[in-house]
């Protein structure tokens, strides 16, 4: 029986040992640095519901100015590019994880945003705003009060609204904003009169409204943010970065960058 008992011993020692070994080895090898070197493999995340900058067209492929800007980005680096749908709400933790090599899909710089990924230089901008129907009585800030907000889950917008200096958000109907996966969802919610105004990004509302149809909504006057967008990457990555940056810079010194942003864009 003592011989038994040994020889388990020296049995389970052994499966630990090896099980550590394993696990050592997959830490090394998970892909927690990209070099961005001619060849490799360049996996992109998005939300692919973002108009225009990610999103299907009626055929099921992703088109939009990211999807385009990604791709001449590559093609400048000779890397080989995939585009990788991802919950939006996991964007930060999905790179980190080593699961996509950049976050690229209208990513609005933002302070707390900065603690976890580095940006790009930014290549486009914008704002934030209300939108309501068009019969909506809601005319003003003021009006709002009372009043159900919807927007996108961990998107820059909800950000800026929490940290607005006015305090709206305590105004709104119970005090929150109603967020959804998406931006989609955030408009068909207003369409469907669930909520009685909806903050999202100007250039994703803008092109929404253009294809929906703009005479059924009304934009307040009053934005509530300027942000700059850019291209999310990993802290550890700071060598594809700067290829990155120099290849975004000659792409608007040559006016790639302007071309792309014109066929996506317009007033």
């Amino acid at each position: 029986m003592k011989k038994l008992m040994m020889i388990l011993s020296v049995f389970a020692a052994s499966f630990l040992l090896v099980a550590c070994g394993s696990t050592s080895k997959t830490t090394t090898e998970a892909k927690d640095v990209f070099l961005g070197e001619p060849g490799d493999t360049f996996i992109v995340g998005l939300d692919d519901t973002f108009v225009p900058m990610g999103f299907r067209d009626s055929k099921g492929n992703l088109v939009g100015l990211d999807i385009d800007l990604a791709t001449e980005v590559a093609k400048r680096l000779e890397l080989t590019i995939e585009f990788q749908p991802i919950d939006w709400a996991m964007k930060e933790t999905e790179l980190n994880a080593g699961n996509i090599d950049a976050i690229w899909n209208g990513y609005s710089v933002t302070q707390e945003r900065k603690e976890k990924v580095n940006f790009s230089i930014p290549y486009t901008g914008g704002g934030q705003i209300f939108v309501v129907l068009e019969d909506s009585p809601i005319q003003t800030w003021d009006d709002l009060k009372g009043k159900t907000v919807a927007a996108q889950q961990s998107s820059s917008t909800v950000d800026l609204l929490m940290n607005h200096e006015s305090g709206i958000v305590d105004t709104f109907a119970n005090g929150e904003i109603i967020q959804y996966p998406s931006y989609n969802d955030v408009f068909n919610d207003l369409d469907s009169n669930r909520s009685d105004a909806i903050a999202v990004s100007e250039i994703y509302a803008r092109y929404t409204m253009k294809q929906k149809g703009a005479q059924k909504y009304r934009v307040l006057d009053e934005s509530f943010a300027e942000e700059d967008t850019a291209v999310g990457v990993r802290k550890t990555d700071t060598v594809f970065l700067e290829k990155l940056n120099a290849t975004l810079t000659e792409m608007e010194k040559d006016g790639t960058l302007d071309e792309i942003k014109s066929k996506w864009i317009t007033e």
